[in-house]
């Protein structure tokens, strides 16, 4: 009776073409069954270091304004969790040889036992040991800092610039950090007294590093981490 009046009313055209529409689209899935794209980033993933499109680098005092110098050659993994911080984990490791403040006489000076003594300690790293959620987009990151063979455990913040999917299993991140070392914690003592007072360079060294990540396959993820380890 119901088809009936449906026909007497809308006509049997109209009963046609609703019967093709649903036949077409089938059973619609529930909204709460598809994955959202946040659920997808907040699981745990291992990004590595796009490093053309990254940067670390520091600043020291010389005189009186802050002279940069940067790193060409710099490895390392993040693995981060945006549901549970406490999961994620930080590995960065730079080849001191590689420092450039774009004055080759400088750099060479750098290189020396003075600073870095790269023959003796050719990497400087942090590995991270606890993080945690700080405010905002920011996570407070525990961890051991090491120059020239000293180690010390800071607590550095790093802020979280986003993560994009991109596609299936392909995604982008992006973190940085800045934070202040004093260099003669580690050694790196040289500096020159001035007649007039004071010392040429600063103690206070601060370092900047802003990194680039993709994504690492899941079961790569491991093999990248060993590749660091070192």
């Amino acid at each position: 009776m119901e088809n009936q009046n449906l026909e007497k009313r809308f006509g049997s055209r109209w009963i046609l073409m609703v019967w093709l529409a649903g036949a077409w689209l089938g059973p619609l899935t529930p909204p709460q069954m598809v994955p959202s794209a946040w659920q997808a980033m907040a699981e745990p993933h291992t990004y590595s270091i796009d490093r053309a499109h990254s940067m670390v680098g520091f600043e020291v005092r010389h005189f009186f304004n802050k002279v940069p110098g940067r790193f060409t050659r710099f490895d390392g993994k993040v693995t981060y969790d945006a549901e549970k911080p406490e999961n994620s984990s930080v590995h960065l490791v730079v080849e001191v040889d590689s420092v450039n403040t774009d004055l080759a006489t400088r750099d060479q000076h750098l290189r020396s036992e003075d600073f870095f003594f790269v023959e003796q300690h050719p990497q400087m790293s942090f590995r991270s040991t606890t993080v945690k959620k700080g405010e905002g987009d920011t996570l407070q990151v525990t961890g051991d800092f090491t120059l020239r063979g000293k180690t010390q455990r800071l607590t550095i913040p790093i802020t979280v610039l986003g993560v994009m999917e991109l596609g299936p299993g392909v995604a982008k991140a992006g973190f940085e950090t800045e934070f202040v070392i004093n260099r003669k914690d580690f050694d790196v003592s040289w500096n020159r007294s001035l007649d007039q007072g004071g010392a040429m360079l600063g103690d206070d060294v601060t370092i900047r590093v802003i990194l680039q990540l993709d994504r690492v396959p899941d079961t790569a993820g491991e093999a990248a981490g060993d590749e660091t380890d070192g």
